[in-house]
């Protein structure tokens, strides 16, 4: 059989993935090690079934990269990059700068040149962002400090790699192996000034910008219209080799610029089906760029200086780590999520390749140090699993910061009643209650098992489980009751559960709870028409109580209090529509002073002046809206 056939090749890396992954996923390693296993057994240092096309295949398996940055943009917005520049700019910053001024001074000091340590120091500096994003998504950390402060670094990361490009070939000492680099003759800046350079990648830039805004949302409206979906499919992986090629035209990152784009689309009515569709190609192309990564690791070279290598790894990591922990505790981390931080990115990363490539083709480090340091990247990736799970199985547990597991299953539900109510903490509680009170049963469920076995002792029979979960939400009886309240701490978990009971549970009617206005403004986007704040209720009793303390009737404060309530429910849907900052202060400072002179004109009004309130006339109007007879 012809071992360079493709079917072969196909068939060769799809066996190695489907035996490795669930064997590494049931023993606890997790997919990420499991891809990396299988491409060390497929690989020359095994069964030797791929050769040298690993290497060219790293290349392809890339744009899982790509796509997997993309993926990410569109589950961001612009706000809340804004609100990770500090983390982006300040702690991904000092990572870089910390590291390569450390690993410089070392190189120094084993008398390398200082433009050969400087290169190395920011080729290390470098982390996975493949490996790390794909790690803590499959452990459920994207969402804690530590994953957003990991991916605030790795973000940064990848945006230095641009410069670190362009001030490479400045490094130089040595013969360049060819002309070319990564602004050579096949990108559209061959043979162009600086300026005109940097022109044309601002324009790149801004066209991506520009097209995400305002063209390609009425493109994908005129393929949704197809009703083709294999042709959105089409469409969806057509923008991303688009931006792809834009951007290694000009010379930049194609990860960058379809972060880029995500972040654009981000509000896009299409961002759920982008997602859906790029998702299978993303997850397939991530796990052969991690084979590619198992399959490259020169074990013949490992064993002829496994000393040098295996401690080079050791000393990177261990700097890296130490660096990354002190940073963390410097931007305030939690000793356990600092841990989880450091452990997670001391790794080198896919990025590495590709500057130990130009640095081969420039001139910068000689042939030698780039096989050892291609090796000592390879072997740092994929020890990065089992360092991560070290450290969540060994180190954590014995310093007694992690967090305690809920290892807990689902409760059998064994009721089936109209109304469902999910978080059943003070919020949720209270509306249980009231319902209970009122003989209206209700289905309670909440994921807290502390609070589920105290309410339980309460009297009340609350069952345990992940109510964003559709195959849970059935159990409840959601495909027969009428109502569910969304009564959740976790907001994410409320947007969540809305899309999983819009697609699966149209007929429920969805009340859901708000902790405050910029909350209510996210979920009334999301299409909910109840929302309820669970500050504005409150707040106005306490301002309706210090108007009755300083002589105001009672009927006329509660008047006001609905008059205010009324409006204010107005304004929010109003505001909730309006993305740009300066924008919204406005409007919010007008409405401000509209419902300020609605309610001055309440006050000085004569026909009210004489009012005395709770009578039957004026209960009649306020019911009505029309006066009394």
């Amino acid at each position: 059989m012809d071992k360079n056939s493709l079917f072969f090749q196909a068939f060769v890396y799809l066996s190695a993935a489907v035996v490795m992954v669930p064997l590494a996923k049931r023993i606890g390693l997790g997919s990420v090690l499991g891809y990396l296993l299988a491409g060390i057994i497929i690989g020359p240092a095994l069964l030797n079934l791929i050769g040298s096309e690993g290497h060219d295949l790293m290349h392809f398996a890339e744009f899982g990269v790509v796509m997997m940055l993309f993926l990410i943009g569109l589950e961001l917005e612009p706000e809340l990059l804004w609100k990770l520049r500090k983390s982006i700019l300040g702690l991904g910053g000092l990572q870089v700068l910390i590291t390569t001024i450390i690993i410089t001074a070392i190189s120094q000091s084993f008398h390398i040149p200082w433009q050969q340590g400087l290169a190395l120091g920011m080729i290390i500096a470098l982390s996975s962002t493949a490996i790390v994003l794909q790690t803590l998504n499959e452990k459920g950390l994207m969402k804690t400090s530590a994953g957003r402060h990991s991916f605030s670094v790795l973000l940064f990361q990848d945006i230095a790699v641009i410069p670190m490009l362009a001030f490479f070939p400045l490094l130089a000492t040595l013969q360049p192996l060819t002309g070319g680099g990564a602004l050579g003759k096949n990108t559209w800046m061959a043979g162009l000034s600086g300026w005109m350079q940097t022109l044309i990648v601002l324009a790149a830039v801004f066209a991506i910008i520009f097209s995400g805004r305002y063209l390609i949302n009425p493109l994908l409206r005129i393929v949704a219209g197809t009703r083709l979906r294999e042709i959105f499919t089409a469409s969806a992986l057509l923008l991303v080799i688009a931006i792809t090629l834009l951007m290694t035209q000009v010379g930049l990152s194609p990860a960058l610029g379809t972060f880029l784009a995500g972040v654009v689309l981000a509000n896009s009515e299409f961002r759920h089906e982008l997602e859906s569709d790029i998702e299978p190609f993303k997850g397939l192309l991530l796990g052969l760029f991690f084979i590619a990564v198992g399959a490259s690791i020169d074990f013949q070279l490992v064993m002829q200086k496994p000393v040098l290598i295996l401690g080079l790894v050791f000393l990177i990591m261990t700097i890296k780590g130490i660096v990354l922990l002190i940073l963390g505790k410097l931007f305030k981390l939690r000793f356990d999520q600092n841990l989880i931080f450091g452990f997670a990115l001391s790794q080198m990363g896919e990025f590495g390749f590709v500057l130990l490539s130009f640095s081969l083709q420039e001139g910068v480090l000689p042939k030698d140090t780039i096989d050892i340091m291609v090796a000592v990247v390879a072997i740092s990736m994929a020890v990065t699993p089992l360092v991560i799970l070290v450290n969540e199985k060994i180190i954590q547990p014995r310093f007694g910061t992690k967090e305690k597991e809920n290892e807990r299953e689902d409760d059998k539900i064994d009721e089936k009643n109209p109304v469902i109510i999910a978080g059943f903490g003070h919020f949720g509680n209270t509306i249980g209650r009231f319902l209970r009170a009122n003989g209206v049963q209700a289905t309670f469920l909440d994921y807290d098992s502390d609070r589920v076995d105290l309410l339980r002792k309460m009297g009340f029979k609350v069952y345990y489980g992940d109510a964003s979960r559709h195959d849970l939400l059935r159990a409840a009886g959601a495909d027969q009751a009428k109502i569910i309240v969304l009564a959740l701490d976790n907001l994410e978990k409320r947007l969540e559960m809305i899309d999983t009971i819009k697609k699966h549970f149209p007929n429920l009617r969805i009340l859901v709870r708000a902790e405050n206005r910029f909350d209510a403004y996210q979920l009334m986007n999301a299409g909910m028409m109840y929302v309820y704040r669970e500050t504005l209720d409150t707040s106005l009793r306490v301002g309706t109580d210090v108007l009755k303390m300083m002589g105001y009737r009672s009927y006329t404060v509660n008047r006001m209090a609905r008059i205010f309530l009324k409006h204010d429910e107005a304004t929010i849907k109003k505001l909730a529509v309006i993305k740009n900052q300066d924008e919204y202060v406005t409007s919010t400072k007008e409405y401000i002073a509209e419902i300020e002179k609605v309610l001055e004109s309440d006050r000085h009004d004569p026909e009210l002046q004489n009012d005395k309130g709770w009578d039957e006339e004026s209960l009649i109007a306020d019911a009505t809206g029309k006066p009394g007879s």
